[in-house]
């Protein structure tokens, strides 16, 4: 090969290598390339984001913060002894240990037995009950056991060895509340034995819809978690016991997440896979979501820069070991990049846990965007030939039609 073509050649190589790297501003992408992501981090005209290289101590971290009731409400412990509240129904029976007494006459014929029942009555809006000759008995916020203690030494110098039996009959305090796409949406009355999560839910019928599209919020004392209905199956720390007052909404959401890029079978088995796709499980990890988007396209993905874009809380950001004084607001924009070039990096995929609305992208191979340099030179080293091209076709024919009327291009005349 001569040397002024090997020197064009070179130059040519040279050229794509040099410019590859500014593509972004003057040739088409499908989004931005990987110098970009990496090179934005800091830029001052730009929204922050925090860019975060996936190892096994992110994942350790981000495995500790997927929504979880048993993270959100850590006293796991069953609901306290039922307390009456204002409203319920209460049975009171009083006994005596002889006749003569204060309930029971000496000439009482036949009885069933040395008691009397009381006419049920509601604990009223005071939280009192009313016993004849014990007066107003406290029972708000008090067990049986306690107002039956309360009854006993009021009547304690008037009966005979008074004894006495409290009931609730109809419970109208304690309850749960379930909403939402149940089949039967009620207040739940609970027990003293504790009923989970998912009993007070299958006590409203169970849910109606699919349990991977499923997803459960319960709110208590002011706090508020919501998980997929999958948790409380797969994970039984996360079926706490129920408390009274609590305020179970269930309801269907399917996850989604967003797959752009570099992604899909290529052009030779079909367009790259593009847009929004479904969990279609109630846990779904990174790998098997960039397999659900057909995985990465070998024709155009770089494997060492796969880019998740996902916002997390200001807790979890500290935790990840990121400075969140540069950022506003709750969430914290952040990219997490993982490398599926490297081997590891797929055991890593398959721990990463995605969430609702999470963004991949893979962006393109550095050696596609130097190919997109050369088509780019070559289709302007063809758009300046043809013209020269023709006018050298031109003047050949005109010489040919002066040479003589019986000449052709191509013969000697």
């Amino acid at each position: 090969m001569p040397i002024s073509r090997k020197f064009a050649l070179l130059w040519f190589v040279g050229l794509g290598l040099s410019v590859a790297g500014c593509t972004a501003r003057w040739m088409p992408v499908a989004g931005p390339e990987s110098w970009d992501v990496r090179g934005h981090v800091q830029d001052p005209d730009g929204l922050p984001y925090a860019l975060v290289k996936v190892t096994p101590p992110i994942i350790d971290v981000l495995a500790t913060s997927a929504p979880r009731l048993s993270r959100i409400f850590t006293d796991r412990r069953r609901a306290e002894v039922i307390k009456f509240g204002i409203g319920d129904t209460v049975s009171v029976t009083v006994f005596e240990s002889a006749a003569g007494g204060l309930f029971i006459p000496s000439e009482a014929g036949v009885r069933p037995g040395n008691f009397v029942q009381l006419p049920n009555q509601n604990v009223d809006p005071q939280g009192n009950i009313t016993v004849p000759y014990a007066g107003s008995i406290q029972a708000l916020g008090r067990t049986p056991a306690e107002v039956q203690q309360s009854i006993v030494n009021a009547l304690r110098n008037r009966a005979i060895e008074p004894q006495v039996v409290v009931a609730l009959v109809t419970q109208n305090t304690s309850l749960a509340s379930v909403l939402g796409e149940v089949n039967k949406p009620l207040r739940v009355p609970l027990s003293a034995a504790g009923e989970r999560i998912l009993d007070t839910i299958t006590s409203a019928g169970g849910p109606r819809s699919q349990g991977f599209d499923t997803w459960v919020m319960l709110e208590r004392e002011g706090k508020r978690a919501t998980v997929p209905f999958g948790a409380l199956v797969y994970e039984p720390s996360n079926n706490i016991f129920t408390r009274p007052n609590d305020t179970i909404y269930v309801y269907s959401e399917p996850q989604t997440f967003v797959a752009l890029g570099a992604l899909g079978p290529g052009p030779l088995g079909g367009s790259p896979v593009q847009g929004q796709l479904k969990f279609d499980a109630w846990r779904l990890s990174l790998a098997e979501a960039v397999g659900k988007a057909g995985g990465l396209n070998e024709t155009l993905a770089d494997p060492a820069s796969v880019f998740l874009y996902r916002g997390e809380t200001r807790e979890i950001a500290t935790r990840l070991g990121l400075d969140i004084t540069r950022f506003e607001g709750p969430l914290i924009p952040v990219v997490y990049n993982i490398n599926f070039r490297d081997p590891g990096g797929y055991f890593l995929a398959a721990k990463f846990e995605m969430r609702n609305k999470d963004v991949i992208f893979a962006s393109n191979s550095i050696s596609v965007e130097q190919g997109k340099i050369y088509n780019y030179i070559r289709l302007v080293s063809a758009t300046v030939n043809d013209p020269l091209v023709a006018g050298q076709n031109l003047i050949i024919f005109r010489n040919a039609l002066l040479r003589g009327p019986h000449c052709t291009v191509g013969m000697a005349c």
